[in-house]
């Protein structure tokens, strides 16, 4: 069974997960951070399906143009943590689990 959410940003986000044939996430997740709050869940797809991957994609969209950066997190052979940022759905790595969404730092000069 092949399942959409897309939560409005104001809600907190019920967690839904699907799995694979052996037991592997095979959904990506589009998380906002937002201080106070952690981790709140904006979209979730399978980009192999290709309406999800639509939804997902506008979703993507929606967040840059509402000025958000999006990275996506990795983790290294020697196990090292960090996050690779992105500019366009395309330089999303199709076995992504999260793409995280975060606003851009205030100030100038």
């Amino acid at each position: 069974m092949t399942t959409v959410c897309v939560f409005p940003h104001t809600w907190r986000a019920k967690r839904v997960e699907r799995r694979g044939s052996f037991g592997i996430l095979d959904r990506v997740r589009f998380l906002r951070m937002k201080p106070g709050h952690g981790e709140i869940v904006l979209a979730e797809g399978d980009v192999e399906v290709a309406a999800e991957e639509e939804l997902l994609l506008a979703e993507f969209r929606a967040q840059l143009d509402a000025g958000m950066w999006a990275a996506v997190p990795q983790t290294g052979p020697s196990g090292r943590r960090n996050a690779r940022m992105v500019q366009s759905f395309e330089e999303i790595p199709r076995d992504a689990e999260r793409v995280i969404f975060f606003p851009r730092a205030a100030g100038g000069a």
